[in-house]
C-alpha cells in the first residue's frame, strides 16, 4: 500500500529481513516513520534508504559506502563518528549511528538542510 510521497508502509513497519544474521537492523524505525509524517516531500526517499540498508551486508564503512557514495562521515562533540545521508538529494539530512560489529544502524536526526547547516546538532550527540 502506497502513502502520500511514495513510500510502502511496509517500507517503515517491516520487521529484520535476511537469511544470515548479519544484515543490518534499523533502531528505530518509527524515528524514520515520524520523519517522513512531518516531511512527506521526504518519504519516498528515506523508503528507499530503508530498503538498502535492509539488504545491505555491510562490515566496515568502505562498503557501507559503495551503497551510498555520498554518505559522509562527521566527528560530533561526544568525540564519536556519526554518518550523515542525504535524502531527497540534499534537501534532507538523515544523521545515523553504525554499530557495524553489531550489524546495528541507530536513527539519531532528521534535518532539514538548513537545520544541518546551523551545525547545533553537532554540539548535541
Amino acid at each position: 500500500m502506497r502513502e502520500p510521497g511514495g513510500a510502502n508502509k511496509t517500507d517503515f513497519d517491516a520487521g529484520r529481513r535476511c537469511i544470515h544474521s548479519v544484515c543490518v537492523q534499523i533502531i528505530t524505525r518509527t524515528f524514520l516513520k515520524a520523519a517522513a509524517a512531518r516531511h512527506p516531500r521526504a518519504a519516498e526517499g528515506l523508503g528507499s534508504w530503508i530498503d538498502t540498508v535492509r539488504r545491505a551486508r555491510w562490515k566496515n564503512p568502505v562498503e557501507m559506502k559503495r551503497s551510498f557514495p555520498n554518505i559522509d562521515p562527521v566527528k560530533v562533540k561526544s568525540g564519536k563518528t556519526v554518518y550523515v545521508c542525504n535524502i531527497r538529494r540534499d534537501e534532507f539530512r538523515l544523521v545515523i549511528a553504525v554499530h557495524f560489529d553489531r550489524a546495528r544502524i541507530y536513527t539519531l536526526r532528521f534535518l532539514t538542510h538548513a537545520e544541518y547547516d546551523r551545525n547545533q546538532w553537532k554540539q548535541e550527540l
